[in-house]
């Protein structure tokens, strides 16, 4: 499956921003898709992942300021971020497994380019 994430840019610390990740070459129902950002010189932190028809989950650092969905009728996933901190600023990829998500930045199968978020304290 090819991933595609866009909607990063700049934003004020406090603002929102949606990032989308649409998929193509798979059937799109056939997977989880998560979130996975990674911070100038940090690890890659797990950020947000949502199942085909139902589960969700989030990490702890961004728990009740975003909100992940999926729209399987335009094989898109979306990442609704509001209260933006500085600290949120990074890349921000998406990915894709078989199956169910798993809360980890590892064991996912398909990664797509990445879109930078960086928010301005």
């Amino acid at each position: 499956v090819q991933l595609q994430a866009s909607g990063g840019g700049l934003v004020q610390a406090g603002g929102s921003l949606r990032l989308s990740c649409a998929a193509s070459g798979r059937t799109f129902t056939d997977y989880a898709i998560g979130w996975i950002r990674q911070a100038p010189g940090k690890e890659r932190e797990f950020v947000a992942a949502i199942n085909s028809f139902a589960g969700w989950t989030y990490g702890d650092s961004v728990k009740g300021r975003l909100t992940i969905s999926r729209d399987n009728a335009k094989n898109t996933v979306y990442l609704q971020m509001s209260s933006l901190k500085h600290e949120d600023t990074a890349v921000y990829y998406c990915a894709a497994r078989p199956g169910l998500y798993v809360r980890t930045t590892m064991t996912w199968d398909y990664w797509g380019q990445g879109t930078l978020v960086t928010v301005s304290s």
